[in-house]
């Protein structure tokens, strides 16, 4: 039986409307700095992880909002990515088992390109409303862990102060949402909300009574 997810939903569309305002703020204060316009995809080949509450929201729209022609197409562009984010993050672990320093080994990984499932081929996105708040904020300066990032064909210059969204508190929010999320349905994996995983990953996911840990099982803390 699906389960009913609606009222997170509808708090995490209020955290989507506030990135909204973040984005639309920066903008018209900096129009000839940011460059986003319909056919501009360099977003979409961004590396990045969704929380779970984003992940539950994607995959929703994903199973209700499309036709089935267009799901096959992107469960088979969600495979393919999904096998190369594998090799990059396993490079990545390598590495970083390796001795390398971890900002180093982060430093390698933003600059990977992985396409999006979700870019279809007239490269527009097929969820485009409902996509990540990381998608949402892309294109005006953000920060992350105190460090500074913004989009590559944007006009904002290095080393000029400009407003930047800190990118750390939508995290804390999402995450805090997965958490109430997990409790509420008593999840025996009790730290589901701490997992993160990349767009692709999300759309072929079942996310039924089983994957969710929800009822008869064994305890799993992990």
């Amino acid at each position: 039986m699906p389960i009913d997810f609606t009222q997170y939903f509808k708090k995490y569309e209020a955290l989507v409307e506030t990135a909204e305002r973040a984005f639309e703020k920066v903008a018209s204060e900096y129009s000839d700095c940011v460059k986003c316009k319909i056919g501009c995809s360099d977003c979409c080949y961004a590396l990045f992880d969704i929380s779970l509450v984003e992940a539950l929201y994607i995959n929703h729209h994903f199973l209700n909002d499309l036709d089935q022609n267009t799901r096959e197409d992107l469960v088979e562009r969600a495979d393919n990515a999904d096998r190369l984010i594998y090799r990059i993050k396993r490079k990545a672990y390598k590495a970083a088992a390796g001795g390398k320093q971890e900002a180093d080994v982060l430093s390698a990984m933003t600059s990977e390109r992985v396409q999006c499932p979700l870019l279809n081929r007239d490269k527009k996105c097929d969820l485009y409303n409902y996509r990540p708040i990381t998608c949402r904020l892309y294109g005006i300066p953000t920060a992350i862990s105190g460090t500074g990032h913004t989009c590559g064909i944007s006009g904002f210059e290095q080393g000029r102060a400009y407003p930047t969204v800190h990118i750390d508190i939508f995290y804390r929010k999402l995450y805090e949402m997965s958490l109430e999320i997990v409790a509420a349905i008593r999840s025996r994996h009790v730290k589901m909300a701490d997992m993160l995983v990349p767009v692709s990953m999300a759309l072929i996911t079942d996310y039924n009574e089983e994957y969710l840990g929800i009822g008869d099982g064994e305890e799993n803390i992990e």
